[in-house]
């Protein structure tokens, strides 16, 4: 028997990144990435999922308290909303009448045309990070509407609200000249979803040309000196392949060469930290929403590492 508090052998499971990761999920994360923890990796139910996630939808079928970090407060928002679908999405029970009320509430605070605002104006008076600005005729956002459209169809639900803002989509995606790397991964969650796939691959070469071009992706991790994070990120607010293509089906895994994908794998091998769980790159502006959003920033850097089938342990 090994004496107590030496070092384990190289071969332990608990020399793992899903060792190390799980140790700081119960340490740090709120009962929902638990319940979301324990359903990816731990062989655990989606209805525990499921009931953690009821407690912050909203009776107007969206969802708010703070699901997403950045945005405090109880009422509901597009942001939480989108995360609450991506959840319903990964537990495979994004269908039936929880997605109604949902796409109802969609349709509720969508914008003229039939898109989705980043933040809704009933978020006036709650805390919020800085750089989620409130306005009172919030404009149409590509980064909220994309992911959420592209859940909808991958999903096969059909609601009055998909016809427009999916034409908006269309609009957004094949009208962009000059994007930031959230806008070009929201693209990229609505076109690796559209029903019509000969169009959404012309868009997404297209976008993997933007891309290259504008330098929106780190491709060497090795040498992020040379590459400065995008005006107004964190310095540290780098976007690498793994980021686009989180998984090896993604439209935009033909963006980059095998040894670019390995090289951004590597170094989100290498993003692991101390306490077992993954940094959260963007701008942190309260010590607390940092924290909630660690364990989710760690249950998808596990997931696109074994999308991607690297072993986590």
């Amino acid at each position: 028997m090994a004496e107590t508090g030496a070092p384990l052998p190289p071969t332990s499971p608990a020399h793992s990144p899903l060792f190390r990761a799980e140790q700081f999920v119960w340490l740090t994360a709120r009962v929902l990435e638990q319940r979301l923890f324990a359903y990816h990796f731990l062989n655990g139910a989606a209805d525990p999922v499921e009931t953690a996630l009821d407690a912050y939808r909203n009776e107007d079928g969206g969802y708010g308290h703070a699901l997403e970090p950045d945005l405090r407060g109880p009422v509901s928002q597009p942001l939480h909303t989108g995360h609450a679908l991506h959840i319903l999405d990964a537990i495979e029970r994004c269908g039936g009448q929880r997605v109604d009320r949902v796409c109802r509430y969609l349709t509720s605070v969508s914008t003229p045309d039939g898109a989705l605002p980043a933040i809704h104006p009933s978020q006036r008076g709650y805390p919020s990070a800085p750089f989620l600005p409130i306005t009172d005729d919030p404009p149409s956002a590509l980064l909220v509407t994309g992911p959420v459209v592209g859940l909808l169809h991958r999903n096969e639900v059909w609601h009055a609200w998909l016809f427009r803002a999916t034409d908006f989509c269309w609009q957004a995606v094949e009208s962009l000249e000059k994007s930031h790397p959230y806008e070009i991964e929201a693209a990229v969650a609505f076109l690796d979803s559209a029903p019509d796939r000969t169009r959404a691959e012309a868009a997404a070469d297209r976008l993997g040309r933007m891309v290259r071009e504008q330098r929106l992706a780190a491709l060497e991790p090795v040498s992020l000196d040379t590459h400065p994070a995008p005006s107004g990120h964190a310095p540290d607010e780098h976007h690498f392949p793994h980021d686009y293509a989180r998984t090896p089906r993604s439209l935009a895994r033909a963006w980059f060469t095998d040894d670019e994908m390995a090289r951004s794998l590597d170094h989100l091998v290498g993003e692991q930290q101390q306490d077992g769980g993954w940094p959260v790159r963007r701008r942190q502006w309260a010590p607390g929403t940092a924290l909630e959003a660690r364990p989710r920033a760690t249950i998808d850097a596990l997931r696109t590492l074994r999308a991607h089938g690297r072993h986590i342990g």
